[in-house]
């Protein structure tokens, strides 16, 4: 006997495979797929798999893939959620010209002490800008 036996799908996909089905019942072609129902197959793709929720959801199977890595990538650069903790800078090694402690405190009780010697001035300007940006 060669046909296939069925298995019913999860509940969660289920439901979704009815909420693609019951949009493309009363959309008018050609209108893009809403962002709520992508982000349902997102999140399903990241339970049962790009490749299986594409097929039971009948969605294009690189653009729920490419959705699936822009959701799991890490942001970058502004969008960053929180700011490093630790900022090393490295100084090149020449005469000490003096030493000093700064100490600076936002509004919100951040805090950050840095122990100086022999930095000149533009190297303090950048780390006290990265201070205040990174905040953000």
């Amino acid at each position: 006997m060669n046909a296939k036996a069925t298995t019913p799908l999860p509940g969660d996909l289920e439901n979704a495979r009815r909420r693609f089905e019951q949009w493309r019942q009363v959309r008018k072609a050609p209108t893009p797929i809403p962002e709520s129902l992508w982000s349902a197959a997102v999140t399903l793709a990241g339970k049962y798999g790009i490749s299986r929720t594409a097929k039971v959801l009948r969605v294009a199977y690189y653009s729920l893939q490419e959705r699936v890595e822009r959701a799991v990538a890490p942001p970058v650069g502004p969008a960053m959620a929180k700011p490093p903790t630790f900022l090393e800078v490295a100084v090149p090694a020449r005469p000490t010209t003096g030493e000093c402690f700064l100490e600076w405190e936002d509004g919100s009780g951040a805090k950050m002490r840095v122990h100086l010697q022999g930095v000149a001035v533009p190297d303090l300007v950048a780390l006290s800008r990265s201070f205040w940006e990174g905040r953000r």
